[in-house]
Parts: structure tokens; sequence; C-alpha cells
């Protein structure tokens, strides 16, 4: 199972900066899991929440704008991924304005960054997984009637490959379907020693996590 540190570890730093994912590469973590989005001034930087501390959106900053607000330096894509070379990259694409900011970089470190691209936007995850040549999977927050319906409407798409669950719907039942497609299947959310143990034990593909120390102290004793 990959460990993912969500956001990069930011126990003692703010959360998707650069310090956060030295924090996390510094753990021994297998990969980042980090979120985009598109700022007024055209870049993709590394924002989960759709608006700064003081209710502003992300969409209408600049990235210095969004620096001011949210009191630290935001980063921008193509710096995480030179900064960290060794590390297996989850992209998030928060929304469908940043596809085209977001795709251009991916493209250019494709072949040299280990990479997987997701988002709970499933039109957004097709149209990368046909320009890009990386791995794609589909983020549900929500548990399916149908599994095989979902990983069906990607039929034509071998890049698309994995669902990344929210742990408060994981199931055997939907983790059966997905492997039994051939699909990897991560979870993001465990909190709890008691849920990282049981994600330990689901045979997952990975583990996206606020809190790596939970496996990795484990894997430790």
């Amino acid at each position: 199972m990959l460990l993912l540190a969500h956001r990069g570890y930011h126990a003692n730093v703010p959360e998707n900066t650069l310090a956060a994912f030295e924090a996390a590469a510094r753990l021994g973590v297998d990969g980042i899991e980090t979120d985009v989005r598109l700022s007024r001034d055209g870049l993709p930087v590394i924002m989960h929440d759709r608006i700064t501390p003081k209710k502003r959106a992300i969409a209408e900053l600049t990235r210095r704008e969004i620096e001011s607000d949210v009191g630290h330096p935001v980063p921008v894509l193509p710096e995480v991924l030179d900064a960290f070379p060794d590390i297996l990259w989850n992209i998030e694409i928060k929304n469908p304005e940043a596809v085209p900011v977001t795709v251009p970089v991916l493209k250019q470190f494709q072949r040299a960054r280990r990479l997987l691209l997701t988002s709970f936007r499933h039109d957004v995850v097709m149209q990368c997984a046909d320009e890009l040549e990386i791995d794609c999977g589909l983020l549900l927050a929500s548990r399916p009637a149908d599994v095989a319906a979902i990983i069906a409407a990607c039929s034509g798409r071998p890049r698309i490959k994995g669902i990344v669950w929210d742990y408060n719907i994981v199931d055997d039942g939907v983790l059966r379907a997905a492997s039994a497609a051939g699909w990897g299947n991560y979870v993001y959310g465990a909190v709890t020693p008691a849920e990282h143990r049981r994600c330990a034990a689901l045979g997952l593909a990975g583990l996206i996590t606020d809190y790596p120390l939970q496996i990795l102290n484990r894997q430790g004793g």
C-alpha cells in the first residue's frame, strides 16, 4: 500500500506549502496529494479551498493577493514538481477552469515524474486521460449504487484505472467491484489509529492521509 501525505505533512506548517511537502518527504512517505486551482493571473496555484480566510474567491485573486489573504507563500504546480522529483504526486484538479493551465505543466513533467491525476469532476478526469500519459483516478465522496457502471463509463480510457474513496463510504463490496475490473482502490479521510489499521488491512493501492505517522510508526514498530 502506497502512503500519501494529504496536502503534505502539515502538523507544524501550513498545508499545501513547500514546507509541508518538505516535511512529508522527510518522513519517508511514498507520495503527496495536493490540489490545483486557477488564480486570476492564470496560474495553477496550490490551494484546496475555493475561498480564502478573508472570504474572497481564489479565482478572483492573483497569486500575491492569495498569499496576502492566507499569510504564507503559495506555490504553483511547476514549482512543487520541480522541487520534489523523487516522490509520487497525486494532483487533484479542483475545477474545470484549472485544466488549461494544469495540463501543459503535467505534459512537461509526465515522463520525468510519477504522477496520479484525480478529481471529483469525472469529466475533467476523462479529458485529462485523453490528453496526458499519466495514471488517472476518480474521486468519490458518496457510495455509488453501481460501481461497474462508473467503470464502464470510462471504457476506452485505459489511463483511468483507480477510484479514490472517502473513508466514510468504503466497504468490501465497492472495493471488490473495483478490484475485479483491474482498478486500484485508494482511500482518503482516515483519522483514528483504528481507521488507519483498517485501511492497512484492506489491500488498498494507496492511503491518502493527514496522519501519515499512524502508518509509519506502525511499520517502524
